[in-house]
């Protein structure tokens, strides 16, 4: 007889900066989704594919749910919460450190509305002494009832097995929706634009990071030369952010794109000429139009 193959979407969400990229990052074995201490890292949807003989898992990372404070703000919360309702479970990531937030409310009371499983994921389990754990998966568990309570370690990767395991559990029968060596569905220009999103973030501090947006005008194989050569737009709102990201004589904008290049290299497999621009679109986070052209899809209410 043979053994039935089980598929289905998995939402990760949760406030921003619970490890939730790392979590997907974590299974996949690789890096798809950007990481940083910034908050609302992720501005986007990113699907990441895990596939094993007997199942398919296409989890869905999602931005940081968070009161909105511009136009990107509410682009981002929505995408996020539309998600609840295109799946087929709901990973409910929380920070142990941080202990339960107001924001955690305002997801929990989305979560009410939806019909399909939600497990809360109790993540960053290694920064926390275990005695502190069970009072706060108690809170939790009074506010909603989960279908199952897993700490992990998306960082360490303790766990993990086990919560890859329960999923499997509930995932229903299905198809296989991608290709078995397939880990992504997002073509390799936004993975590139986020891979050099994320140099950005980890380079700069306060109002920079949150300011910028990262567009790829070229991106074309040389095959003669062996090599991919790329140009990108880094995208701010003042003309102060592109002195920072340009910085003394470009020194900034230098090291951003050198640790970006060894990261993409490592993604395409080829060497890589990356050519970096700077631009200034003032206030361009609340502009519906600009939001639409850098790939942020507006959800209707």
């Amino acid at each position: 007889m043979t053994k039935s193959f089980k598929s289905g979407f998995a939402a990760i969400v949760g406030r921003p900066n619970v490890g939730k990229s790392t979590l997907l990052n974590r299974v996949l074995g690789q890096k798809i989704a950007i990481m940083s201490d910034k908050a609302q890292t992720t501005r986007n949807k990113i699907h990441g594919i895990y596939t094993t003989d007997s199942e398919q898992v296409v989890f869905i990372d999602t931005p940081g749910i968070h009161k909105p404070k511009h136009k990107l703000g509410q682009v981002m919360t929505s995408l996020a919460l539309a998600t609840l309702n295109e799946v087929d479970l709901v990973l409910f990531l929380i920070d142990a450190e941080q202990g339960y937030g107001r924001g955690d409310q305002f997801i929990i009371d989305f979560l009410k509305k939806t019909a399909v499983p939600v497990f809360l994921i109790v993540n960053k389990i290694d920064k926390v002494h275990p005695n502190d754990l069970l009072p706060l998966i108690d809170r939790y568990r009074s506010l909603y009832s989960f279908k199952e309570i897993i700490p992990i370690s998306a960082l360490q990767g303790q766990n993990v097995t086990t919560l890859m395991d329960q999923i499997g559990r509930v995932l229903p029968e299905g198809p296989k929706y991608y290709p078995k060596d397939q880990i992504t569905d997002h073509p390799e220009r936004f993975v590139v634009a986020e891979l050099i999103r994320e140099k950005i973030l980890h380079l700069t501090r306060d109002e920079v990071p949150h300011a910028i947006a990262v567009i790829i005008d070229k991106m074309k194989v040389d095959e003669e030369r062996q090599l991919t050569e790329i140009q990108a737009t880094i995208m701010v709102e003042r003309s102060s952010q592109k002195g920072i990201i340009i910085g003394r004589s470009g020194s900034m904008l230098k090291k951003i794109g050198t640790l970006a290049r060894k990261e993409i290299e490592a993604l395409i497999g080829s060497r890589v000429f990356l050519e970096l621009w700077v631009k200034v679109d003032k206030n361009w986070r609340d502009k519906e139009e600009e939001l639409k052209n850098f790939g942020y899809t507006i959800q209707d209410d």
